[in-house]
């Protein structure tokens, strides 16, 4: 049992609603779009994990509007050896972890677990596989799952 007693402060910020804002020296270039989804859970309802994972795909989603046919995006992951991975799948296992699937460079099967205290990615480009008529867009696909599709 909590035995905790929250402050009408503390109660509202655990209750605030998810929102974003950016500046860019590209005029024309817009912030990360909140989808109304997201926008009206309130953040204090939402595991870490939970969190972590649907601000990323926002991010994933908004740099891959950005790129041209040749590129996909790709994660490069600080703080270690772990690399760039091309980013194939990701997901969170509450209340706490991120994990992000995909291959290396080399085309190793690639998975990473991490969690969301140690959490520090960017995102980058990689040229698209040669087999692929079409670059491969996981933002979309992650965007679908966040829209419940």
């Amino acid at each position: 049992m909590d035995d905790k007693i929250a402050t009408a402060a503390e109660m509202h910020e655990a209750d605030a609603l998810p929102r974003c804002h950016e500046v860019h020296t590209d005029p024309d270039r817009t912030g990360t779009d909140v989808p109304e989804r997201v926008a009206k859970e309130p953040v204090g309802r939402k595991s870490p994990a939970q969190w972590a994972y649907e601000r990323l795909i926002l991010y994933i989603q908004n740099f891959e509007k950005t790129l041209d046919n040749e590129h996909e995006v790709a994660m490069g992951f600080t703080g270690g050896d772990a690399g760039v991975l091309r980013i194939e799948g990701m997901g969170y296992f509450d209340p706490d972890i991120v994990t992000f699937y995909g291959t290396d460079p080399t085309g190793g099967k690639t998975q990473l677990i991490q969690h969301v205290s140690q959490l520090n990615v960017m995102l980058r480009t990689l040229p698209k596989q040669s087999e692929q008529a079409e670059p491969t867009r996981i933002g979309f696909r992650l965007a679908q799952d966040l829209d419940g599709a």
